[in-house]
């Protein structure tokens, strides 16, 4: 993404498009930050400022004063509490990651990374990927817990990147909910964007990315569900979203509508969302190979409460 001054007629194919989702396909913004400029009357079509749930016109000229690029820099190599090693070979690094970790360093957060956390044991990551998530091929969020794959070779980058895009990976979460889904197997079928009001979080939008999220209760409780979530889709807070859309948000969610005094009975402070099992095709030899991990102590704990 360039910064500056940029002027272009809208294209066929976004016809009818929302603004901030046009601007963001057009520059390779974020819907975030496409929303804010837009906000910040940076965005003009036919010289006239869009709101950002405009919908655009093909032909139309469209007109943007972009931000200045930022960089991220190459993370540096920090030892990370409680960051474990489930699997290593020469092309796959499995790692549990604790609450609290990012993936990668981003712009804003300055916290500990998985990325530095495995330089600071001494892996050497592929040269693969933008310099500050070399070897990244998936993204766990800083407040969910439990296993994720970190290619340890170009041919494993390269091989899991595709995975992870062709969707022939099987992710399997465990999540507490509150109360009881019904039915107590289903699914939730349901585009996933920007929330309108709120950029910094995630709803079930008309316009969103297709997402889907099939889920099972294997314990039930007096006040919340234990599920066994599969991944069919990898949106941004996928299950979080769904399961508040449907009344059901993970206990200690706040950010989806949990209620905080059952947060605080189980003593949690983040959301009931764990990795726990990740199963791949390995990127050399083909075999299919599983790594779980398991619940760590808050968890363990909050569950421990509410079986009473």
């Amino acid at each position: 993404m360039t910064s500056g001054f940029r002027a272009l007629p809208i294209p066929e194919g976004l016809d009818g498009m929302r603004a901030d989702a046009a601007v963001s396909k057009i520059f390779g913004l974020s819907r975030a930050v496409a929303a804010e400029i837009i906000s910040e009357g940076r965005v003009l079509v036919d010289a006239t400022p869009v709101q950002k749930s405009s919908r655009l016109a093909a032909g139309s000229l469209l007109e943007a004063t972009l931000p200045e690029a930022k960089q991220v820099a190459e993370p540096a190599a920090e030892p990370v509490d409680g960051l474990q090693l489930l699997y290593v070979d020469d092309d796959v690094i499995a790692v549990d990651k604790p609450v609290g970790v990012a993936a990668h360093p981003t712009l804003g957060w300055d916290g500990p990374t998985v990325v530095g956390g495995l330089k600071a044991m001494g892996f050497t990551a592929p040269d693969a990927g933008p310099p500050e998530r070399k070897g990244i091929v998936q993204r766990l969020d800083v407040g969910t817990s439990g296993v994720m794959v970190v290619a340890n070779s170009i041919q494993g980058y390269s091989v899991l990147k595709r995975a992870f895009k062709e969707r022939t990976v099987s992710k399997t979460y465990h999540a507490v909910v509150q109360g009881l889904p019904d039915p107590i197997v289903g699914t939730v079928d349901a585009p996933i964007g920007r929330h309108p009001s709120s950029g910094w979080k995630f709803a079930v939008t008309e316009d969103g990315r297709r997402s889907v999220t099939h889920y099972e209760v294997i314990e039930a409780f007096r006040e919340a569900s234990l599920l066994e979530v599969h991944l069919e889709t990898g949106r941004t807070h996928q299950i979080r979203v769904h399961m508040s859309a449907v009344g059901h948000p993970c206990v200690g969610d706040p950010m989806y509508g949990c209620d905080p005094n059952l947060a605080k009975r189980v003593g949690l402070q983040r959301q009931w969302l764990h990795a726990t099992r990740l199963g791949f095709n390995h990127p050399r030899t083909g075999a299919w190979l599983e790594v779980e991990s398991p619940y760590p102590a808050d968890l363990r704990h909050a569950l421990e409460v509410l079986r009473g």
